[in-house]
């Protein structure tokens, strides 16, 4: 009794009061109180006819603050929940019982407060239905029975009240997929719920309960009537929809189950009236029912999985959330027609949506477990879909220049690309991908070999994070890449290949970031004993592939493409070769010019092709001037080949613009250097003719005291080669204190002629002799003091 008065006295104040009534602010701080003291009486057990009457005013009073507007909105969802649990967990009612008539009245008395809360909503009156069906929708799948069927059967009388009694204002048909013309949307008009409800009914109309099937298709068919009205409002678009109807009829469906036709039918009748994101919400209420055991017809939901995914026009997300929906469900499939329709599915996306649908698989399983593998061998079972698959784990193999460091998968090219190379490990050995492994082969080869360099750079965390699943087992994303090759390599018929790099060490020395580049160049080599047209393939996307400078795999691509010119028989090709060669020459990369020199050199060995390597020489000379002995080394060898190549009158003027560059690297600390530059300077002074000829004699002799103090070089290649320059210089100078020499002994009388010949160039004699005054070695010091 204490509880009816105080329900009572709600309704009253509730009645009495308005937004100006002073009042109002002070009811404001107990209206927390007054609805969590309703909410708890909603949620005492009944136990007479007394508390079924407390029930239905506790309704009342929720219907009376919701008028006066007292009832808080963050509130409004618990009481709600409230009360439909209090009501749909009543025990089952036999009409027979005397207590029949209460429930009845409970249900009368919730009607009342739900119709009441959509009216008292004014224009938000769509969202005020759509709140309240979501939270009727998460009743229908209560595996109670008789909580399903009450919950259906309110959404059927809702779906009856705003179809006959109450119309909705302002709803915009944009639902229904109809343009208003000239017509801005707004959520507030949308009714965004159609997908969710189509889907739910449509499978509670195969429950075994038949008054449930029969609520169901109630609520299926004041929904429809519902649309046909608000398409009405527009004549233009009513007609236009109902000839899309006529004309347009769905495609012809796989066999129909004859007890699941109805709903089936009911169905078909909205498939028009629904957007791209309803579709999609429902293949998510389809599939969640796949699972065994199922309160619905696995056969239905499996066909409108079938329907919807056949004529698909989804975002990126959508698909994403329905990968995610097969991969977490699966495990609980196991009716055959209910797995045979996730697979054409998954074919029918992945031919669509290749790229969404394979990132959005690697988002699920990065390590490639049984059901994600289960998943791969669904999709590569059609050739077609196979092919596309094959071509996006190759994308984000190649995709490793976007990488970014992360523990998360989502987003994140770095760990997609991970994932795709765990992935590749497996569906290798899938036997019907094999045509279609093979028509990418070298690209894929060529992607794998990267992703073992990119490997190779992870942190022991990401690794840690990224391959927990497999620490049993040591497959660390390195060796998984490593794997992935030689599984490639064996099933494309390259099996001794694999073991000749295993007997050479080669898949070991790619483990390691030391070895990590001979392992490349071992690999390379034996690659390059397979057929030509394999190897002229490969040679053409090294070539497109270097022709971009990209950190993440120039180096790599670099070392295997020398190990390709190196036994090239391509010369046609050659000259897009050499255009690479330039822009790498002045790569910061650690060690690239020094590969490219080499590389050259080897070129320049070989005398079928030699001559079209002279297009690079400015570039090489432009080496000498780097500062890296290592690679000035490697370039004076390249230059002395290359003037044995050219004719006497175009090696002229290269000649003398070669001798300026090579005097100051005969005070270089690597002793080949020394040597090499000395015996060049010494060529180019035969090199020049005609009016260079006058202007290399200001060359040689600024020259001649270097050469000189050289004499004394601790290294004994170098001190020969001075002495041999300096004979030279002094027949191309006609001075014979320098063409007579043939002791080192005479060196200190020729720098006593050689000051006295010219005494004005004393304080050029005297530059050129102090940076020795740090020479590291001893003998030159000496001499340098001495001369100074």
């Amino acid at each position: 009794a204490q509880k009816l008065r105080f329900l009572d006295s709600v309704c009253t104040i509730c009645r009495s009061i308005t937004m100006d009534s002073t009042e109002w602010h002070k009811l404001f701080f107990c209206q927390l109180e007054v609805v969590e003291t309703i909410e708890a009486l909603l949620q005492e057990e009944p136990t007479d006819q007394l508390s079924s009457t407390v029930r239905q005013q506790a309704m009342l009073a929720i219907t009376s603050m919701s008028r006066a507007r007292l009832l808080l909105q963050e509130k409004k969802n618990s009481l709600l929940h409230a009360c439909f649990c209090s009501v749909f967990h009543l025990p089952p009612q036999d009409t027979q019982d005397p207590s029949a008539f209460l429930y009845s009245g409970t249900l009368a008395a919730m009607d009342s407060m739900l119709q009441s809360l959509i009216r008292s909503a004014g224009t938000l009156g769509i969202l005020e239905l759509q709140n309240i069906l979501q939270l009727l929708l998460s009743f229908t799948n209560s595996q109670l029975a008789v909580v399903q069927g009450r919950a259906i059967a309110q959404i059927a009388r809702l779906a009856e009240f705003i179809t006959t009694t109450y119309s909705l204002p302002q709803i915009c048909p944009c639902f229904a997929q109809a343009t208003v013309p000239e017509h801005e949307c707004f959520k507030t008009h949308q009714f965004v719920m159609l997908g969710k409800l189509v889907g739910h009914l449509t499978l509670c109309c195969t429950c075994k309960d038949k008054r449930t099937c029969h609520n169901a298709a109630e609520a299926l068919h004041h929904l429809h009537t519902f649309t046909m009205q608000l398409l009405s409002r527009w004549p233009e678009l009513y007609n236009k929809q109902q000839l899309q109807l006529q004309e347009g009829s769905p495609a012809k469906q796989p066999h129909q189950p004859s007890k699941s036709n109805t709903a089936i039918k009911i169905f078909l009748k909205f498939i028009k009236y629904l957007q791209p994101t309803d579709w999609a919400d429902i293949i998510l209420i389809a599939i969640r029912s796949l699972k065994a055991p199922s309160a619905y017809s696995i056969k239905v939901a499996a066909l409108m999985v079938d329907i919807l995914v056949a004529d698909s026009a989804f975002q990126p997300g959508q698909v994403l959330n329905i990968v995610w929906a097969i991969y977490g469900n699966l495990p609980s499939i196991t009716a055959v027609v209910a797995q045979k329709s996730l697979g054409r599915a998954l074919r029918v996306l992945t031919n669509k949506y290749p790229t969404e649908v394979v990132a959005s698989l690697l988002h699920c399983s990065p390590t490639c477990n049984q059901v994600a593998r289960t998943i791969w061998k669904m999709m590569f079972s059609e050739p077609r879909v196979a092919r596309k698959v094959l071509q996006e784990l190759l994308s984000m193999l190649m995709n490793q220049s976007l990488r970014k460091t992360s523990t998360s998968t989502k987003d994140n090219p770095r760990i997609l690309s991970l994932a795709a190379t765990r992935t590749i490990n497996e569906i290798l050995l899938h036997p019907t991908c094999l045509r279609e492994v093979d028509a990418i082969f070298p690209q894929l080869f060529l992607a794998l070999l990267f992703q073992v360099s990119f490997n190779t750079e992870l942190t022991l965390q990401e690794v840690q994070i990224f391959w927990k699943e497999h620490q049993e087992d040591m497959l660390t994303p390195i060796r998984a890449a490593v794997n992935a090759m030689k599984v490639l390599l064996c099933i494309m018929g390259f099996e001794r290949h694999v073991v000749a790099i295993e007997a050479q060490g080669g898949w070991d020395a790619l483990l390691s970031t030391q070895t990590h580049l001979m392992g490349v160049r071992i690999v390379g080599r034996e690659m390059m004993k397979t057929q030509r047209p394999l190897r002229y393939t490969l040679f053409c996307l090294l070539l497109e592939l270097l022709s971009v400078e990209d950190p993440t795999w120039e180096m790599v691509a670099m070392v295997f493409f020398m190990e390709v010119l190196g036994s090239i028989d391509f010369s046609e090709d050659l000259a897009h070769a050499l255009e690479l060669f330039p822009m790498y020459l002045q790569s910061q990369c650690v060690g690239m010019p020094i590969l490219v020199l080499r590389g050259i050199l080897q070129l320049t060995e070989r005398p079928i092709i030699a001559r079209e390597t002279l297009v690079l020489l400015p570039h090489v000379m432009e080496q000498l001037q780097g500062g890296d002995s290592d690679a000035s080394a490697v370039a004076l060898s390249v230059l002395s080949n290359m003037l044995r190549l050219m004719e006497v009158k175009a090696c002229s003027p290269i000649a003398l613009a070669l001798a300026d560059k090579l005097r100051p690297l005969f005070g270089d600390e690597l002793n080949t250097v020394r040597q090499l530059s000395i015996c060049l300077f010494q060529d180019t002074m035969g090199l020049v003719v005609g009016a260079e000829k006058k202007k290399m004699k200001k060359e040689v002799w600024d020259s001649v005291l270097p050469l000189l103090l050289h004499l004394h070089d601790e290294d004994e290649s170098v001190a020969k080669a001075s002495q041999e320059a300096l004979c030279s210089a002094g027949r191309f100078l006609k001075w014979r204190p320098l063409a007579e020499l043939t002791e080192i002994a005479q060196a200190w009388r020729t720098c006593e002629r050689l000051l006295a010949r010219n005494r004005s160039k004393a304080k050029d004699y005297l530059q050129q002799s102090q940076p020795y005054l740090q020479s590291p070695q001893e003998s030159l010091r000496r001499e340098a003091v001495r001369f100074i």
